[in-house]
């Protein structure tokens, strides 16, 4: 995750074109021509041994003939010559290249020359950073830029593109051009061998030219740096992906029922809405949803109420809401009456609200004025059908001033062609998101809705350790530990039974018989009803080998069933091997809820927990949800609110709401488990049960592999890291020191004004007082992996924490170094606050193995020059009146 010399690629001052031709319809060809059309303003030059001016301009035979070093160069040659070319540029000083050729890879089969290993090679020692290979280019309209050999560019605008498929970037263009639709950057990545989603957001992520990002998503690679990435992105500005490849190629083959279930694409949604960004189905969906995320204010309600002057498009609006899983609001009796008073009595006397056919301009401003003024905070769908009684234009500009000026969302939807053409302009005009049916302003209700629990989502910071969770990590260590050396992937029902009482989660008591005479003196010591299950470590699902059998009421029974199990087995499983059976007690909750509750392995995330409606069928109804772990209880619900048996799980009719809760808790275990035991890749627990009185696991499957990373180090999402928490003795009282929160952001910025004049110049170098809400968000919002904030709160309880001093760390992608920054609350200065903010930095540093710390700081600002100077920083001379710190963690790596 680095953005590392991205400035030579999108602000570069010089441009060499190697492989440039004057060939008609050729890649070099079209290239000289669209920088030197585009308008760039630095020097062109062309590369090519065979020509002396190629496009009017001077060309050049090879590279040491170049009069300047190049910031940015576009490589169009054949595959074989790419890693020496980059290899040169590298030894000349140029900082980025557009690799525009393709092919570079070896096949499939492995044969022939990795072109694109040894040009990353080649790149790596001189830090030059590549776009492509097998891209178009990139296109930045702001600097003239078209760095491509795309039929046409791109008009200026505020709008980041960023696509893999070089054949979709050309359609877009086009398709922008015919709607007048600008964009500040428009990058083609292709094959992403250097420069990924996680480069190109992270950049994009700060570019004051940009203020929404578009994505067109094939696949990923690095899971954790796109997180990380499109995580800080999405708090600053709206980030949009659309991703091809919706199928779960592959899930079928997988052991549990977790695994088949969770296919790659609902793994990509799930990340997508931990992220925080906002995922559409078509391009076309990517430009609407811009859109309403532009236009929109922030949304309060999650309800939506529909003003229509016709039945139909109001019955239109209202079906693709509801097909969509949400719903109108419920008239309250005040509203009622008060539109009673002045609509015909004909009115719908409900949502959709039907005004009527005839209905003049002022009977528009009233019920507007009723609906916008009822102190509601949903959402409202104006729409309109064209009428000879009024003209649509008319309405509009009697209605636009009265939406514009309410802080509620407020969708237009003008139905008609060139009747209504006008309206829609006042709407536009005015910042009303404005369509054309009723189900695409449904549908924009529908994303602003989606992209804002998304934000919420964001904001959820699970711990590294859950508060009030007590588990017994060793237990299940053993048991993995045993199955492993045992050469075993599956624990066996007893074992995997084990595993979730360790973590808290309830299980019914299992007992395991070698024989079936065991099985029978098991049962009665149990107690009758029992139910008796074939043990076999080659049979994952048991019953459809008929190797389970329930409700048996006597001993006899339970050797008719066991000695059934054995020849049904070894009929239709003779390779299975049988160690025996296991006797648990019936348990008897006929009203509880069949639910699947497992976690699962995704090549590109990571472990994933999955949620649904269980039983023998689970897989037949499908009702599931999937999210990224660490869970907290928020997410946990979140999690379950997205199936269709969460509706069932609140009560209805004589049935009670289950104990969801409990359910939370049990999901927050299983995360827990996952983040504790690496070796974990696959659990069940189908059926799980849950009612009013809890939940009880009743049978569980657990699939284990040796693993080499810790639990958190295979998470896409790093959790908040509770263990370092410490408590600090002072002479004000105890403090707490932690990492910082996205809860954090109103003691931070009380923190900022306890601040004088002279301590905020120190830390910030100006004086600042207060921060915008974007930059509050990536102060307090941090990724874990990348940058490290460690507060000291006083202990005046949850509600009244105060952060009293701050300690910041921001690594460098390769833990080379790390940038650190350091302020306390100017009542607190000389208290030794800042020494064990100091100290504790240095100490996290050296935990995480990176090189050096180095810092900046004003000549004047003699506490943090002592401070430096205590614990070992090197100090610079002056410099324009900065001196730089430097300390050596690690003399091998620090340069």
């Amino acid at each position: 995750m680095t953005i590392r010399n991205l400035d030579y690629l999108f602000r570069p001052r010089s441009i060499a074109v190697i492989g440039a031709t004057d060939r008609p319809h050729s890649v070099g060809s079209i290239v000289m021509l669209n920088l030197i059309r585009g308008g760039f303003g630095g020097p062109i030059l062309p590369v090519n041994p065979k020509h002396e001016r190629i496009a009017g301009l001077p060309a050049f035979h090879d590279l040491s003939a170049l009069p300047t070093v190049p910031d940015l160069a576009i490589v169009c040659t054949p595959p074989a010559t790419v890693p020496d070319l980059i290899k040169q540029l590298g030894h000349l000083g140029t900082k980025a290249a557009i690799v525009l050729t393709a092919g570079l890879e070896a096949d499939c089969t492995g044969n022939g020359v990795d072109a694109q290993r040894a040009m990353l090679e080649a790149a790596q020692p001189h830090l030059l950073r590549i776009l492509g290979p097998n891209c178009i280019g990139l296109i930045i309209p702001g600097l003239g830029l078209n760095a491509s050999f795309a039929e046409s560019t791109a008009s200026p605008g505020k709008i980041a593109f960023v696509s893999q498929s070089g054949a979709l970037t050309t359609a877009v263009l086009d398709w922008a051009a015919e709607n007048t639709i600008g964009f500040s950057k428009f990058i083609s990545i292709g094959n992403s061998a250097d420069i990924d989603f996680g480069d190109i957001l992270d950049y994009l992520a700060s570019d004051p030219d940009t203020r929404s990002i578009l994505l067109y998503i094939e696949s990923i690679k690095h899971a954790r740096k796109f997180m990380s990435a499109a995580r800080a992105a999405a708090r600053n500005k709206p980030v949009i992906v659309v991703k091809a490849g919706r199928s779960a190629a592959g899930a079928a083959a997988a052991t549990s029922h977790t695994g088949a279930m969770a296919g790659s694409d609902i793994v990509f949604d799930a990340a997508i809405r931990r992220a925080g960004m906002l995922r559409v189905n078509t391009t076309q969906d990517l430009f609407s949803a811009i859109e309403t995320l532009s236009r929109a204010k922030p949304l309060r309600g999650d309800k939506l109420i529909i003003m229509t002057n016709g039945g139909g498009p109001g019955v239109m609006a209202a079906d693709a809401l509801s097909l969509a899983g949400e719903e109108l609001v419920a008239l309250t009796d005040d509203t009622r009456r008060k539109l009673d008073a002045i609509l015909p009595s004909t009115w719908s006397k409900a949502n959709p609200i039907d005004i009527i056919g005839d209905a003049p301009v002022e009977r528009y401003h009233e019920t507007l004025s009723v609906l916008l003024g009822d102190g509601g905070s949903d959402s409202l769908l104006f729409m309109h059908a064209p009428t000879a009684i009024v003209q649509s234009e008319e309405i509009a500009r009697e209605c636009a001033p009265l939406i514009a000026a309410s802080p509620r969302n407020t969708f237009g939807c003008w139905l008609g062609g060139l009747g209504v053409s006008a309206a829609r302009q006042v709407f536009s005009r005015a910042g009303i998101p404005t369509y054309q049916t009723p189900e695409e302003a449904v549908q924009a209700f529908l994303y602003l809705l989606a992209y804002r629990r998304n934000q919420e989502l964001l904001l959820e910071t699970p711990p590294s350790r859950p508060v009030g969770l007590t588990v017994d990590t060793e237990q299940v260590r053993r048991i993995v530990e045993k199955a492993l050396a045992d050469q075993r992937s599956l624990l066996d029902e007893a074992e995997a039974k084990s595993v979730l009482a360790a973590y808290g989660i309830p299980v019914v008591e299992t007992r395991v018989a070698s024989t079936i005479e065991v099985a029978a003196v098991l049962a009665q010591q149990i107690g009758f009803p029992v139910a008796l299950k074939i043990l076999s470590p080659d049979i994952t699902h048991k019953s459809d080998v008929g190797g389970v059998a329930l409700n048996l009421e006597s001993v006899e029974h339970v050797r008719i069933a066991a000695r059934n199990m054995v020849s049904q087995v070894s009929q239709s499983r003779p390779d299975a091997r049988l160690t025996g059976f296991t006797v648990q007690a019936m348990i008897n909750r006929p009203d509880a809820h069949e639910l699947i509750l497992g976690m699962a392995e995704d090549q590109t995330f990571g472990p994933i927990v999955l949620f649904g409606q269980g039983g023998v069928a689970t897989q037949v109804i499908n009702d599931r949800s999937v999210s990224l772990p660490p869970l907290n209880m928020a997410l946990a619900e979140d999690l379950a609110a997205r199936t269709r048996v969460f509706k069932l799980l609140q009560g209805y009719r004589n049935h009670p709401a289950a104990d969801l809760p409990n359910l939370y808790r049990t999901m927050v275990a299983l995360s827990q488990l996952i983040v504790d035991i690496p070796e974990m890749v696959e659990l069940d627990i189908n059926p799980l049960l849950l009612d009013e009185n809890g939940v009880m696991a009743l049978d569980a499957r657990i699939r284990v592999a040796p693993s080499l990373l810790q639990g958190t180090d295979r998470l896409a999402i790093r959790p908040y890291p509770k263990e370092l928490e410490e408590m600090l003795e002072h002479g004000t009282g105890p403090l707490l020191l932690r990492p910082i929160l996205p809860s954090d952001a109103r003691s931070y910025q009380f923190f900022l004004q306890t601040l004088n004049a002279e301590d905020a110049h120190n830390r910030f170098f100006c004086a600042v007082r207060q921060l915008a809400q974007s930059e509050l968000a990536r102060v307090t919002q941090i990724d874990y992996s990348r940058e490290m904030t460690l507060v000291a709160v006083s202990q005046g309880g949850s509600e009244s924490e105060v952060i009293v001093g701050e300690v910041r760390l921001i690594f460098d992608p390769d833990n080379q170094q790390a940038e650190v920054g350091l302020a306390v609350s100017s009542a607190l200065k000389s208290s030794g606050l800042g020494s064990k903010l100091l100290s504790k930095a240095i100490r996290y540093c050296r935990e995480r193995d990176t090189a050096c710390m180095v810092g900046t700081v004003l000549v004047d600002n003699f506490r943090m020059l002592g401070l430096a100077r205590k614990f070992g920083f090197a100090l610079s001379a002056p410099r324009d009146g900065l001196i730089d710190i430097h300390l050596k963690l690690n003399t091998d790596r620090c340069t």
